[in-house]
C-alpha cells in the first residue's frame, strides 16, 4: 500500500462526516477530493469506491449522475424549552451538549418549561455553529395555570399573560371569564390549543384584583409560581390534633438539657425558631457546645396527609411581605418553635471543643431543652461590640470559638461571598417606604459557623457505613446503612476558572490556580484584593457567576464553596424538607434501623431542589416588583449605578443606593454605534471606542417603571472612564486582537 494511501475504513468515515456537515449540497468525486485535499490517484480511486459503497448501503443519494448528497435522516431530541423575550427559544437536552435554538415560528404550541420533542434541522454550510431545531410535540406541560390581565369584549375576552416568556394571548369565551372585569389580573388555565387555532383557549379560575395593588400583585406572584395561599382545612385539622405535651416517658429517652444555658439568636421579625445553642464548661476545662434543632420528625410522621403536604411544598417561601410556610402555623410557630421558657424536643449535635475550637468529641442525640433567652442578631452584635447584656460571657465565648472555626474553614478552602440582602420598609398597604440591606456581622456568623459545623459532622457521620454495627441481620442493608441526603456544590469548570483568572489578570490580579483547594484560596484572595477598588463590582459578579448551583442529592461530590468533603442540611427542618429527611436518616442510623431506599430519597432530593429554585424565583419576583414600585415616583431622577449585566439586547444597571436594577436598551446607547463584545462582557463604540463594561460605574436617569412587566428602564447620562479601560484596549491592540 502507498505510504500516503489512507485505509478504506478511515476514508469511508471521513467522506460520510464531510457530507453530513454539508448536508444541503451535492458533490462529484472531483469536488469531494479537492475539498478533502485528496490528491493521490490511488486515494481518488478509493474515493469513487467509497461513494459507490455509501450509495449501496443507503447512506448517500446520487441526486444526478456522478453527484452525491447525504441521505437525510431525521434526528430528534427531547428536552426542556426555555423561551427568550423575543419569542425564540432554546431547548436544553444534555448538559454536555450545547442547547438547540428554536426560531420563534417553530415553537409549535409549547410554553415555557415544557418537555418537548424537537426535530433537529440539518446543519447548513455557512451557518453559525449553533444547532437549530423545530418543536414537533409537547410531551409534558410544565404547568397549565397562568396569570395575566384580562381584556373583556362584549362576546369574548383575551388574557395577556404576565410572563414575558409566553408570547401568545389566550382566548376566553364569555361564559368562562368567571366574573372578571376588564383590566383585572386573573388566574386562568389552559383548556386546549388546536392546531388550526391561532390562539390557545383558556378559562378564568379566579380574579386576583387590579394591577398595581399590593395584594393583587403578591397574589399574582403566588399564582404564577403555583404557591398555595393557605393549608387545606383537613391539614390544619390534622396538625391541631397532634399531641403536643412534653411527657416524662419521652424525656427519659433523651438527653436532658433543660438546666443547661441555652438560647436562640434570630432575626427580629422571626417567629419560627428552629435552632438553639447550649454552652457549658465541662470538668476537664473544655467547652461543650450543643446545636439543638427542633425535632420536627417527632410530630411529622411519614406518609401522613400532613407529611405529604410538607413534601409537596418542600420549603418555606419568603416573599417581601409574608412567609408561605412548609408546615402549618401551629407547628412552625408554636409546637416546634424553640420559644423561650418552654420545654421543647430537639435533635442535637453536641461537640466538645478545646480553647482552640478543636473538636475532641461529638455526640448526636435527641434532647429536651428549655431556652433561657430569645436573642435578636442586633442584641448579640451589640454585646460582641462591647455592650453589657444577658449571657454576655457565654456569647463572647461562643463568638471566640466561632471565629476560630471560621478561620480553620477558610484555611481549608471555604469561599466567602459578602452579598447584601435587599429588604423593604412597607406601610400598612404594602407600599415600599424605603430600602435597607441586611449584611452579615459577627452575630450572624456566630450562628452560621455552628450550624455549618453541625451540618458537616452529621453528614460525615451518616456517610460512614455502619453495617458492622447493625446486629439485626434480617434487616441489614449495606446500601441503606450509608444513605444520606447531601447538599452538594460541584467544582467550577476549568473553563470558568480560567475565564475568571484571565479577566482578573487584566486588572493586575494574579490567581494561582491548581487543585480545588488552591482555586478556592485564589478566589478568596481575589475577593479580598479587589475590595475598595474600581474593578470590585465586576470581579465579584464574575466570581459568583463562575460557581455552579448547589442542590440536593444522594450522590456525594462534596461542597466546593464551603470546602467540605461531606455536607448536608440538618439545621432547619421547620422550613426545609431535606432537613426532615436527614433527621429521619440520623434517627434510623442511631437506632440501627433502615429508613428508606435510595431511589425514593433521590426523587425527594430532586423535588426539593426544584422547589427551592421555584421559591427563589418567586422571592426575586416579589423583590423586583417592590423595586419597580419604589422607583415609580422617581421618573427623571438621576442615580449612581453599577453595570451588573451585559447582554446582546442591552445593559443592566444596579442603582448603588437601593440595588434597584434596570435596563438600558442597546439601541438607546447614545453617541456612537455600540458593538457587543460577548467574551468580555462589554459594549464598544465603533468610532469613539468608548466602553461600557460589567462593573463600570455610571450615572443613570430613571426613564420608565413598568409595574405590569416588573421592569425598570434607565438611560445612561454619564459614565466613568477608567484607566483600566485604556490599558485593556491597548493590551488587546498589542496582542493583535
Amino acid at each position: 500500500m502507498s505510504k500516503n494511501k489512507k485505509p478504506k475504513r478511515f476514508l469511508f468515515e471521513e467522506v460520510l462526516d464531510f457530507l453530513k456537515h454539508n448536508a444541503s449540497k451535492t458533490f462529484n468525486y472531483k469536488q469531494l477530493g479537492a475539498a478533502m485535499e485528496i490528491n493521490v490517484d490511488a486515494e481518488r480511486a478509493q474515493l469513487i469506491e467509497v461513494l459507490t459503497s455509501l450509495k449501496q448501503q443507503g447512506f448517500v443519494l446520487e441526486k444526478e449522475t456522478g453527484k452525491f448528497q447525504i441521505k437525510e435522516t431525521k434526528q430528534y431530541i427531547t428536552g426542556t424549552i426555555d423561551f427568550t423575550s423575543q419569542a425564540s427559544a432554546f431547548v436544553v437536552y444534555n448538559e454536555n451538549e450545547p442547547d438547540v435554538f428554536i426560531p420563534a415560528k417553530k415553537t409549535k404550541d409549547a410554553f415555557q418549561g415544557d418537555l418537548v420533542k424537537v426535530y433537529l434541522l440539518p446543519k447548513r454550510s455557512g451557518k453559525s455553529f449553533r444547532r437549530e431545531g423545530e418543536v414537533v410535540e409537547v410531551i409534558k406541560r410544565a404547568k397549565t395555570e397562568f396569570v395575566g390581565t384580562i381584556k373583556v369584549n362584549p362576546k369574548f375576552a383575551f388574557v395577556i399573560p404576565d410572563s414575558n416568556k409566553i408570547h401568545v394571548d389566550f382566548f376566553i369565551r364569555s361564559s368562562e371569564i368567571n366574573g372578571a372585569k376588564d383590566g383585572q389580573k386573573v388566574k386562568f388555565k389552559l383548556k386546549d390549543w388546536n392546531e388550526k387555532d391561532q390562539n390557545p383557549t383558556g378559562q378564568v379560575i379566579s380574579v386576583l384584583g387590579y394591577p398595581g395593588e399590593h395584594q393583587s400583585e403578591m397574589n399574582a406572584i403566588m399564582a404564577e409560581y403555583g404557591l398555595p395561599d393557605k393549608f387545606p382545612d383537613a391539614i390544619e385539622y390534622e396538625a391541631k390534633k397532634i399531641p403536643t405535651e412534653i411527657t416524662l416517658e419521652e424525656i427519659k429517652k433523651r438527653l436532658d438539657y433543660r438546666e443547661i444555658t441555652t438560647f436562640t439568636i434570630d432575626p427580629v421579625d422571626a417567629k419560627d425558631f428552629d435552632d438553639a445553642l447550649s454552652l457549658q464548661k465541662i470538668q476537664n476545662g473544655n467547652w461543650e457546645v450543643g446545636v439543638h434543632i427542633a425535632d420536627v420528625t417527632h410530630y411529622l410522621k411519614p406518609n401522613t396527609a400532613l407529611d405529604k403536604e410538607a413534601v409537596n411544598r418542600a420549603t418555606s417561601v419568603y416573599l417581601v411581605d409574608r412567609c408561605i410556610p412548609m408546615l402549618p402555623e401551629v407547628l412552625s410557630n408554636f409546637v416546634c418553635s424553640l420559644r423561650p421558657n418552654e420545654e421543647k424536643y430537639c435533635f442535637a449535635a453536641i461537640f466538645e471543643l478545646d480553647e482552640n475550637a478543636q473538636i475532641l468529641n461529638q455526640t448526636f442525640s435527641k434532647t429536651v431543652i428549655n431556652s433561657n433567652r430569645r436573642f435578636t442578631y442586633e442584641e448579640v452584635q451589640e454585646i460582641i461590640e462591647g455592650t453589657d447584656g444577658d449571657y454576655k460571657t457565654e456569647i463572647l465565648i461562643l463568638d471566640n470559638l466561632a471565629k476560630k472555626l471560621r478561620a480553620d474553614r477558610l484555611r481549608k478552602g471555604s469561599i466567602t461571598f459578602d452579598k447584601a440582602e435587599v429588604k423593604f420598609n412597607l406601610d400598612e398597604q404594602g407600599k415600599p417606604l424605603g430600602v435597607f440591606f441586611k449584611t452579615q456581622k459577627d452575630a450572624h456568623k456566630l450562628i452560621e459557623d455552628f450550624m455549618l459545623l453541625a451540618n458537616k459532622k452529621v453528614s460525615e457521620f451518616l456517610s460512614k457505613n455502619n453495617s458492622n454495627e447493625n446486629n439485626n441481620k434480617k434487616n441489614k442493608n449495606t446500601d441503606n446503612n450509608a444513605l444520606c441526603v447531601y447538599r452538594i456544590h460541584d467544582v467550577p469548570t476549568e473553563e470558568k476558572m480560567n475565564e475568571l483568572s484571565g479577566f482578573a489578570a487584566r486588572f493586575g490580579h494574579v490567581m494561582n490556580l491548581g487543585n480545588r483547594l488552591k482555586n478556592a484560596q485564589a478566589i478568596n484572595k481575589l475577593l479580598v484584593d479587589v475590595k475598595q477598588k474600581k474593578e470590585q463590582n465586576m470581579i465579584e459578579l464574575l466570581a459568583v457567576r463562575s460557581m455552579p448551583k448547589a442542590y440536593y442529592s444522594t450522590k456525594n461530590v462534596g461542597h466546593y464553596g464551603l470546602g467540605f468533603e461531606f455536607y448536608s442540611h440538618f439545621t432547619s427542618p421547620i422550613r426545609r424538607y431535606p432537613d426532615v429527611l436527614l433527621h429521619r436518616l440520623l434517627e434510623a442510623k442511631l437506632t440501627h434501623k433502615n429508613y428508606s431506599n435510595k431511589d425514593e430519597l433521590e426523587f425527594l432530593c430532586q423535588h426539593s431542589s426544584d422547589m427551592e429554585r421555584l421559591a427563589a424565583e418567586a422571592e426575586r419576583a416579589s423583590i423586583k416588583y417592590k423595586q419597580v414600585e419604589f422607583m415609580s415616583d422617581k421618573i427623571g431622577k438621576e442615580f449612581a449605578g453599577i453595570i451588573s449585566g451585559v447582554t446582546e439586547w442591552g445593559i443592566y444597571i444596579e442603582v448603588t443606593e437601593n440595588k434597584c436594577e434596570g435596563m438600558v436598551r442597546v439601541r438607546e446607547l447614545k453617541g456612537d454605534q455600540f458593538m457587543f463584545d460577548e467574551d468580555n462582557y462589554r459594549y464598544i463604540g465603533r468610532n469613539t471606542k468608548k466602553i461600557f463594561a460589567l462593573g463600570d460605574q455610571v450615572t443613570i436617569k430613571v426613564k420608565e417603571a413598568d409595574l405590569i412587566k416588573k421592569q425598570l428602564t434607565y438611560e445612561i447620562v454619564d459614565s466613568a472612564t477608567t484607566e483600566n479601560k485604556t490599558k485593556f484596549i491597548d493590551h488587546k491592540r498589542r496582542r493583535g486582537k
